[in-house]
């Protein structure tokens, strides 16, 4: 059974509806040409830093948790070969990937969640089968351009990284929204760092002891049932974090499992991000004290997918 205070949020929360019956976008409909002049304006020197981690299987994070993410593998096809109709021709190379949507830096798309036979909007869960989401498929969701915001909260504290199992409040969300000056305006897409990705010691060596997956996986800093609907005040199209969860793991009580996913994808219809590299990001901030940046967050469509592979950029 499901907390009141999930119960209450939930009511307090749910956009079904709000962009019609048929809607397939949820909180991407705030995206508007609004939101997109505001991301133009925000780049001042085009700074542009890519946020989303190496898709490898030597890097990748999954530990096999998760039922069915399997970390990126790439395989040649073909090295060096001829085409037959001209075999004294040019040598040619090809390779092909076999990877989980969600393996590395994502969005979860509306059709990741369902309850009690349902989706988002009202859909039937049913309407998913071996091919994928016809109504909710992550093809549905380009192009995601807008203007990103980003939250550093381990910086707002004077620390580095948020502690293990930290419960983000909205009193977190809102000391990172002071410290870095800009108030989020609807349809921005909020980029919230919790300095988690240390764990992972991008850039070094593999072997490097520093490198710590079960750290980087949980106990986890994240969101809270609470922040749900500080998002949806504020009108927020997408929120991202560079986490493996995106909320607090473990959860916040015994009575709800992973909530905030039920909350954003299931109720409020809000594209989540997750596993993205922001530290570089927030290093140029802090430097020039300029949060706002254009983000194009584009997944690659494939029909159906439930999940989206994207490597998100921030041109500042």
């Amino acid at each position: 059974m499901p907390s009141s205070h999930f119960i209450e949020t939930a009511a307090k929360v749910r956009n079904w509806g709000r962009w019609g019956a048929d809607d397939v976008l949820g909180t991407l409909n705030l995206i508007d040409a609004a939101a997109r002049r505001r991301a133009a304006a925000a780049v001042i020197d085009g700074d542009a830093r890519t946020l989303g981690l190496p898709m490898s299987a030597a890097e990748g994070i999954q530990l096999g948790f998760i039922k069915g993410r399997v970390n990126p593998q790439l395989t040649m096809s073909r090295i060096n070969e001829a085409e037959d109709m001209a075999p004294d021709g040019p040598c040619f190379t090809e390779d092909v990937v076999t990877f989980s949507m969600q393996s590395a830096t994502h969005l979860d798309g509306l059709a990741h969640v369902s309850c009690d036979g349902l989706l988002y909007n009202g859909y039937r869960a049913d309407e998913i089968d071996e091919q994928g989401s016809r109504r909710l498929g992550i093809h549905h969701l380009g192009p995601v351009v807008t203007r990103g915001l980003l939250l550093d909260l381990p910086r707002a504290r004077g620390e580095d990284l948020l502690p293990a199992g930290h419960a983000i409040t909205i009193e977190d969300l809102e000391a990172a929204v002071t410290a870095g000056g800009v108030r989020p305006e609807p349809g921005d897409a909020l980029c919230i760092r919790t300095g988690q990705m240390a764990h992972l010691a991008l850039g070094r060596a593999l072997d490097d002891a520093a490198r710590n997956l079960v750290a980087y996986t949980w106990p986890a800093p994240g969101l809270t049932i609470e922040t749900a609907a500080w998002f949806h005040d504020h009108d927020v199209s997408l929120v991202a974090t560079d986490t493996m969860t995106l909320e607090v793991f473990p959860g916040e009580n015994e009575e709800d499992f992973l909530p905030v996913h039920v909350l954003h994808l299931f109720e409020m219809g809000l594209t989540q991000g997750q596993n993205w590299v922001l530290d570089d990001l927030a290093e140029a901030v802090a430097s020039d004290g300029r949060p706002t940046f254009l983000l194009d967050a584009t997944p690659l469509a494939f029909t159906g997918a439930v999940g989206g592979a994207v490597n998100p950029l921030a041109l500042r």
